[in-house]
């Protein structure tokens, strides 16, 4: 099953990114295979990060859950996510983004 993980924000995730964040993105290189997508979510170009967002590789729920706990903005903040199973509509067409 491939997935799709949406991370919510908090009010400490600011400095938890400024100190983390050399680390974070560490691990989603070395994670780039089962991390197909990566990046964090906002209202706009000037405002903070607010949540984040992940497409996953087809693997089992429990390998994705374990993939989310160890990144480490995750160790360091235990921010609440959802991780939802996803389908790609149109099958036949391949998207870059």
């Amino acid at each position: 099953m491939r997935w799709v993980v949406i991370f919510e924000g908090t009010p400490l995730m600011q400095a938890i990114r400024a100190e983390h964040e050399t680390a974070h993105l560490a691990y989603l290189r070395a994670n780039q295979a089962e991390i197909l997508m990566a990046g964090g979510l906002r209202e706009g170009p000037e405002s903070p990060f607010s949540g984040g967002l992940w497409i996953l590789a087809p693997m089992p729920k429990e390998c994705a859950i374990a993939l989310i706990e160890q990144d480490p903005y995750f160790i360091h903040s235990q921010r609440n996510y959802q991780l939802l199973q996803w389908g790609k509509a149109l099958q036949d067409i391949s998207v870059l983004l």
